[in-house]
């Protein structure tokens, strides 16, 4: 596999990981104490949002995510055969 591909999956890894770990650790003023929501805000807007820890969060799983699909890659665990749930498609008789 070339290094330009591995670098363009990681990519694909990272913005899927930063996805995924968004959510965890937000809080809305009504789950923290001492905290009012102010005018024209969401009583949903979170209070304690860091993007430098979603950032290093998705980083650590993208290259978590990177390195198993390499393994996958050269060790060959789940190949396409594997994922094939259908079974092969019919083959028609066309009566040539």
């Amino acid at each position: 596999m070339q290094w330009t591909s591995m670098i363009a999956i990681y990519g694909l890894f990272w913005v899927l990981s930063a996805f995924l770990v968004l959510p965890i650790g937000l809080r809305t003023p009504d789950q923290l104490p001492g905290h009012e929501v102010e005018t024209g805000h969401a009583d949903s807007a979170p209070v304690n949002f860091r993007p430098r820890l979603v950032a290093l969060r998705a980083t650590v799983l993208a290259a978590a995510l990177s390195a198993l699909f390499y393994l996958n890659w050269t060790n060959g665990w789940v190949t396409r055969g594997d994922l094939n749930f259908f079974g092969d498609p019919p083959v028609e008789d066309l009566g040539y």
